[in-house]
This record gives C-alpha cells, structure tokens and sequence, in this order.
C-alpha cells in the first residue's frame, strides 16, 4: 500500500510537475488522468484516490522511494551543457553512447528542473501518428480528433509561441524511418524557435552514415540538421565510480576496485554492484 508520507513526496512531486508543465489541465493531459483527480491530490483529498493511481502518478513525475545520491559523471555534465544549451539557443544536436551511460537519468533529472522541455521515451512499434500523440501529450496539448496533419501543425503552433522550448527524443535510433523524417519537418518550422536534441545509442550514427552512403531519401537532410556531427558520450570513468560508490555508501577500496572492474563503464552495472555489495 502506497503510505501516508508516500502520498505526501507524491503530492509535492505533482505540485512541481503542474508548475513546470503550466497548469493543472496540461497535467492531468500529459499525465492521462481527469483534471478532478489532478485537483483532489493538490488539495489533499486522498479518500476516493486509489493506490494504482498513485502510483501511475508517481511513475509519470519521476517519484521513487528509492533511496539512490547521483553523481554528476562527465557525461552528466556534457549532456547537461548541451541540452542547456539547444534550450537556450535553439541549437540541434545528436548525442551518442553505449547503454548504461547515464543518458536517460540525465535528461529525467534536466526535464523535472527546467520548463518548456518535452521528453519522449522513443519506442520501434510508433508510427507517424503515435509519435505525434506522444509530443502533444508530453505538451499537455489535446489532440482528441486530430489526424496526422493536424496534430503536426498543432506541435508547430503550440512551441512557436513559447519561450525557448525544447525537444529530447531520448532513444531516436528506435524509430523508423518514416517517423524519423519527421524530425527534418519539426526542424524546418521550428528553426530558431525550438532546440531538439536526438539520443540514441552508437546505432544511430552507424545508420545515418550508412543510409548516406547509400543515398537514401532524408539522411542527407538528418545529417546536416545535426551539423554533421554526432556528440559521443564515453562512460563511466573510474574517478566517477569511484564518486557513486562513495555517495551511496561503499568506502571500501577493495569494493570499490571490484565495483570498477566489474562495470565496464556502465552505471547500471555499478548501482546492481553498490545493491548487491550493500545487501551482503
């Protein structure tokens, strides 16, 4: 059962969610649930809330019960400088690294501290549609009998009246290449209005390359959005494991060189290794 103190973190996460995301009815959209729902928690009337709720809810605000302290790595910098930075100018960038190099808490951790910043989790089985749907979800935007088009157009409204907005679609290497083009077309109306940051795995990098060798229809246009470039995360250092471990309370140099040579870079490696050295 989801406990009195549980309900209240909860609750303070979905008041920092409505004031970033603007108001309680672009929440209750991007969150999917009734705006009286939204309202009930606010104002701590618990009684008619069920647990699967709450819990949906924490889920979508980021809340975990989880007792985890981040270390700021060198990717972690990195990637903050460039989302900062895409948010601040409308800059456009491709980011790549392994699994495990911290690339999705990054962009959890900068989306809850920063407005305007529109977050998709990318997925294989989207189409056109369902990319769209997620963007205008994300946005808090309701998009209830809209085709495709439309939809489009109401992305490319809704951010140009913004300030400084941002667009992050964190595993991009996942999506087709039909809903791939549709970061040119985002691009091309939003140059100048809207940063967008693309992060995928290595994978990415090989496919664009690979479709311009290939003279496939888009990638010349992809390739030069992203000024030709695509930014490479590294890893996990053993300086920063080093850090996480002792955050989170490994001291041990013994423990500590295990945890290092047993992640290979990867920070889920080394949080399994912190769990498993702390429960032994």
């Amino acid at each position: 059962m989801i406990t009195e103190t549980q309900k209240t973190q909860i609750t303070e996460r979905l008041k920092d969610y409505v004031e970033r995301i603007g108001s309680q009815n672009k929440a209750a959209n991007a969150l999917k649930v009734s705006t009286s729902t939204v309202s009930q928690i606010l104002n701590n009337n618990w009684e008619l809330i069920a647990d699967e709720m709450w819990r949906s809810i924490a889920a979508q605000t980021g809340y975990s019960s989880i007792e985890w302290t981040a270390v700021e790595t060198r990717d972690y910098k990195l990637l903050i400088k460039l989302l900062s930075d895409a948010q601040t100018n409308s800059n456009v960038f491709a980011v790549v690294g392994e699994a495990g190099t911290g690339k999705s808490f990054t962009v959890k951790g900068y989306t809850e501290s920063n407005k305007r910043v529109y977050t998709l989790q990318c997925a294989e089985f989207w189409n056109r549609k369902v990319f769209l749907q997620e963007l205008l979800t994300a946005m808090g935007r309701d998009y209830s009998g809209f085709n495709v088009a439309e939809m489009m157009y109401e992305v490319v409204r809704a951010l140009k009246v913004q300030d400084r907005p941002l667009i992050i679609l964190d595993e991009a290497d996942k999506l087709t290449d039909q809903v791939l083009y549709f970061f040119i077309t985002l691009y091309n109306h939003l140059e100048d209005h809207c940063g967008i940051v693309l992060l995928a795995t290595d994978h990415l990098a090989k496919r664009i390359r690979r479709g311009l060798k290939l003279n496939r229809k888009g990638y010349k246009e992809i390739y030069s959005r992203i000024a030709r470039r695509f930014i490479e995360l590294h890893g996990a250092s053993p300086s920063d494991i080093t850090a996480i471990c002792i955050a989170n309370g490994v001291a041990d140099k013994g423990d500590i060189k295990q945890v290092i040579e047993d992640a290979e870079g990867d920070l889920r490696r080394v949080r399994r290794r912190i769990h498993a050295l702390k429960a032994a």
